[in-house]
Order: structure tokens, then sequence, then C-alpha cells
């Protein structure tokens, strides 16, 4: 029998899969999509596993899935594809057998507008179906003061307890670029979280809500670099980590569940001391963009001289190439690439066969 259900979860089994990866030593990977090849590699792949997976969207993600020639002056584009994803996930999950955690990333107060569309759609979807759509969301509010930023958790992490999703807040901020978000030049101190901050958060809004993540800034930076040029202090979520039990009283409980954000490029060293402390969900985009890109460049490297011309090949100089150039042959030819990288993802985040 499996340790959780296939299919979305959300609510109090959100914080039992949490609950078990800090109890049992592993992190989830957390894998962002932007269309059916990217959704259905992950849930491929975390079926490969047995084990949970993460699929979460960005607005710029949400945006493509719906299309870029759609405006998007209000977000309305970006919540859009957020949703036709989920919706998509809801519906082939349980196919592939695998239990799913549906998830936003990065979400700045400028364009929480995309939240607010997200949250307007499940509030009727939870009335209608008694769940919400998303698993969880995240508002990344470390641009503004630490007050601001929890005050501003406090009024949604209320309102999205109401129909059982989750929040993950940033404390910190991830340098380097992602979807347009350029931090590259961001004063270094602003990238190490301190552990009176994080009980601070975590103090405020458990009152709330225990479905709480926190992205607690440890040198994270988004994109991929040599080893060595990014200088990570994984220490900061053990301080972070004891801090917090000592105040609440709860030595050894790890009450706080981290996630690893810039975790494209890390050493296993550092993953695995991280999932010590408390991590439970790491993120990926750069690496999977670039396992999907290797998929599509070695199949038109492969068949080159068949994908040249519609008909004439090496074969013969009157044979049709269509069964060569059918996108269908070009973007699982990508998604076989992504599954692989992502195999390697879980094995790392110990993270294999946790759903037997």
């Amino acid at each position: 029998m499996s340790k959780f259900r296939s299919g979305v979860l959300y609510g109090q089994e959100l914080m039992d899969l949490y609950a078990d990866a800090k109890e049992n030593g592993y992190a989830l990977p957390g894998v962002n999509a932007v269309g059916t090849s990217s959704v259905n590699g992950i849930l491929e792949a975390a079926a490969k596993v047995q084990s949970p997976v993460i699929v979460q969207l960005s607005f710029g993600g949400g945006h493509f899935y719906a299309g870029k020639s759609l405006s998007n002056d209000n977000m309305q584009a970006a919540a859009a594809g957020c949703i036709s994803a989920a919706l998509h996930v809801h519906q082939v999950a349980e196919l592939y057998g695998v239990p799913v955690v549906l998830h936003t990333d990065h979400c700045s107060l400028e364009n929480i507008v995309w939240i607010d569309h997200l949250l307007d759609f499940q509030e009727d979807y939870y009335a209608k179906n008694g769940k919400p759509l998303f698993s969880s969301h995240m508002l990344d509010l470390s641009e503004e003061t630490l007050e601001e930023n929890v005050e501003i958790c406090e009024r949604y992490l209320t309102r999205m307890s109401k129909i059982e999703v989750g929040l993950e807040i940033e404390l910190g901020i991830t340098g380097g670029e992602e979807d347009g978000v350029d931090n590259s030049n961001v004063d270094i101190s602003k990238l190490y979280t301190h552990p009176t901050e994080v009980y601070y958060a975590y103090e405020k809004l458990s009152k709330i809500s225990k479905n709480l993540s926190i992205a607690a800034a440890f040198g994270n930076v988004h994109g991929v670099y040599r080893p060595g040029n990014v200088k990570l202090s994984v220490g900061i979520l053990e301080n972070s980590q004891h801090y917090v039990e000592e105040q609440i009283g709860a030595p050894g409980t790890k009450p706080v569940s981290f996630v690893f954000h810039g975790g494209s490029g890390s050493s296993p060293e550092d993953i695995a001391k991280s999932i010590d402390y408390g991590v439970i969900k790491m993120n990926l985009d750069t690496d999977m963009q670039w396992a999907f890109n290797c998929g599509v460049r070695d199949y038109y490297t492969k068949y080159k001289d068949y994908v040249a011309e519609q008909i004439g090949n090496p074969d013969g100089d009157d044979l049709p190439n269509k069964k060569y150039y059918d996108p269908r042959k070009v973007l699982r030819a990508g998604e076989e690439y992504f599954v692989k990288r992502l195999e390697r993802s879980f094995a790392d985040l110990n993270c294999i066969g946790r759903n037997k």
C-alpha cells in the first residue's frame, strides 16, 4: 500500500508529507513547468522513482502555458495558464500513480494580483468540489521590510487556510536572475537570513496555520554557476531551526519546513546538510531547462539529414521525412532527457521510493 494517495495533495495531507520528509531525511524536487511536456516529464520521473513530487508554476510559466500572444497586463493570462496547468495535473496525476504537490513560485508584491486571481478562482472551485485546485502558493515579499512581509503574508495565509491551501514565504533574497526577476546586484547582506527573522515569521504565521514553509536565504543564487562561485552558508538553516526549537520549547522537532531556492548546481554535500536541517523542498528550474534543451539538441543533431527537407534523405531522394520532424518526436526527445536528469535530482535529495 502506498504511503500517500495518488493525485494532488492538499491541507493536512501536505503537512503530513512535509513531516514525513523531515522525519525520514529526504526533500522533494520542486520543478518548474511551462507546458504539458514538462508537466508530463515531472510526473513520469516521479512515477519511475515511486516518490511524491512538486509541480510548480511561475507567473511567466503560466503566461507561456496560456499563450505568449495573450495580453498579461493584469496577470490574467498568467493566472489562466496556471489554472489550465493545474487542471491538467489533476486530470492525469492518478494515471501516473503519483502524489503531487501543486505550487506556484515567486510572487512579489508588484505581481500579487496574480495570486488574487488564483485565489478568487479557487474559492469558487473549493465551494463546488470541497478541495482547492493548488496545494500551496509562494509569496516572495523579501524586498519589503520584515514586518511588512509578514503582515501581508498573515492576510493571505488567513484567506488561504480557509480553503486548505498552504503558504511558502521568502526571508532574505535569492540572488541571480530568474523569470525576469533580477537580483544579480543585490546587497550581499540580504542573501543571508538571521535566525531571529525566521522565528519572527514562524511565530506570527504558525498561529494562523501550520501549513507553512519558509525559503530562508543562505547565499542561494538562481541560475547555474561554476563550482566555488556560489558561497552557501547552510549552517544558517541549522542555527535557525535550533533557535525556533528553543523559542517554542520543542528541541529536536524541526518545526520549520525550509525550502532550498537556487538549487541548480549545488553540491551533494550542501544538499545533504540542508535536508538534515529541515529542508523539505529544493527548487529546480535552470538545470531542467538545460536538460530539455539537450534532448531536443541531440535529436536534431542525430537526424539533421532527415529534418532539413520535407522530402528526401540519405535513404532516398523521394522519401518523406514526416516521422522525423513530427513535433511529438522532438518534444519526446526533450522529455526523455528531462526525465533522466530529474531522476538524478530525486537521488540527490534522497527521495527514491518514498511512496512505498
